[in-house]
This record gives structure tokens, sequence and C-alpha cells, in this order.
């Protein structure tokens, strides 16, 4: 089992930065893939970025090739996603996910955190 916990999100304008956290609970961390999904308002939950465990090979939606980075600290049980040049679209609620499959895990899921992208 477990646990997911995202941080980091907020209003910025558009063209800013934001980096959001998810801190997992567990020993075994970096056995799971990892992802960050998106919700928008009245849309489906999106799969934005992947992490492979071990490894670490990454996997972007097209949307946000380029201008978001997912990592992961093996160390610290946390993955990241650095978000650069957001625009209004990227607008939504961004959910952390783990699990076996690769790049989009969904066995576990964070309670999300709201990243709101001002024009």
């Amino acid at each position: 089992q477990v646990q997911l916990v995202e941080s980091g999100g907020g209003l910025v304008q558009a063209g800013g930065s934001l980096r959001l956290s998810c801190a997992a609970s567990g020993r075994t961390f970096s056995s799971y893939n990892m992802a960050w999904f998106r919700q928008a308002p009245g849309k489906e939950r999106a799969f934005v970025a992947g992490i492979k465990r071990y490894v670490g090979t990454t996997y972007y939606a097209d949307s946000v090739k380029g201008r978001f980075t997912i990592s992961r600290d093996n160390a610290k049980n946390t993955v990241y996603l650095q978000m650069n040049s957001l625009k209004p679209e990227d607008t939504a609620v961004y959910y952390c996910a783990a699990g076996q499959n690769y790049p989009s895990p969904n066995d576990y899921w964070g309670q999300g955190t709201q990243v709101t992208v001002s024009s």
C-alpha cells in the first residue's frame, strides 16, 4: 500500500513556474513507476508525465513536452513536477499516481493539488 500526498499548487501568472511535489509513504518507493495526471474543469483526467522505477526514464504528453520536467528522489520518497512557461490551459487539479504500469501507473492516487494559471 502506498499513500501519496501532493503539494506545491497555487496561483501563477502565465509564463511563470511552479514545482509540485508528491511525497509517498512506504519503504518500496523506488519499485513503483510514478506519474502526474491532471483534470481540468469539465474534462477527463489526462496523463501529463511519467517516470520509470529504478532507471528514471521519463515520458511526457505532447502538450507539456519541453516545458515540464518530472523527476524523483528515491531517498526522499518524493516525485516532482517542475512546470515552466505555464499557460492558462495548464489550469487543472494535478494528481500524483503510483503503480506497476509505465508510463501511466494507476494503482494509487493522491488527493490532488490545484494549479491555476492566470492570463
